[in-house]
């Protein structure tokens, strides 16, 4: 017996529905809420060169960054997310979450193998690296000019695997603060804040 046009006209208005979002791109990345993290990457590499020669303290100093930044960023992409009537719970979120938070829980475990192995001067191009990774990962689900942020903090992961601690430690303040400045500021000028 054939399908009711009615039931089959829903049929294929739900695919396409469902075909449309997977296709669509995450767009409530927050360029100004990026900027500030930046700048306060910024601040936290001048009070971390201070104790480059205590990993420590050091260590301490970069993770209360790390908390710093997921709170402003967090704040920063609701507040849009809000202003531009995205849902934080709609398919291509949920892709771009999952593929930001896959490499940085890999960086999460491989600093505390690291720490452990007491190798702290690895870490700069370790973060680096996953944090890039996780930029591409994720970009691929969000604007263009994402992924291109995350190839550049690669390739300052890759310079930091040949250098010491002191001059890691400028080269995340190089991508965490001036890429995040450069790139939020761009993000922000071209898609909405």
């Amino acid at each position: 017996m054939p399908q009711p046009i009615h039931e089959h006209a829903a049929d294929n208005l739900r695919f396409i529905r469902d075909a449309m979002e997977r296709a669509s791109a995450f767009t409530s990345i927050p360029g100004w809420g990026g900027a500030i993290v930046g700048l306060t990457a910024i601040v936290t590499t001048v009070v971390a060169q201070r104790f480059v020669e205590a990993p420590r303290v050091w260590l301490s100093v970069w993770l209360g960054e790390a908390v710093v930044a997921a709170v402003i960023g967090w704040t920063a992409m609701l507040f849009k997310a809000r202003r531009t009537g995205v849902s934080l719970t709609a398919a291509p979120v949920k892709r771009f979450f999952i593929s930001y938070l896959a490499p940085m829980l890999a960086g999460a475990l491989l600093t505390i193998a690291v720490w452990r192995a007491g190798a702290a001067e690895t870490l700069p191009a370790i973060w680096l690296v996953l944090y890039g990774t996780s930029i591409v990962s994720c970009g691929i689900h969000s604007i263009r000019i994402v992924p291109l942020l995350g190839v550049c903090f690669i390739l300052l992961g890759a310079a930091a695997i040949f250098v010491p601690l002191p001059i890691g430690n400028l080269l995340m303040g190089a991508g965490f603060g001036a890429l995040h400045v450069v790139f939020g500021t761009l993000i922000a000028r071209s898609y909405g804040g």
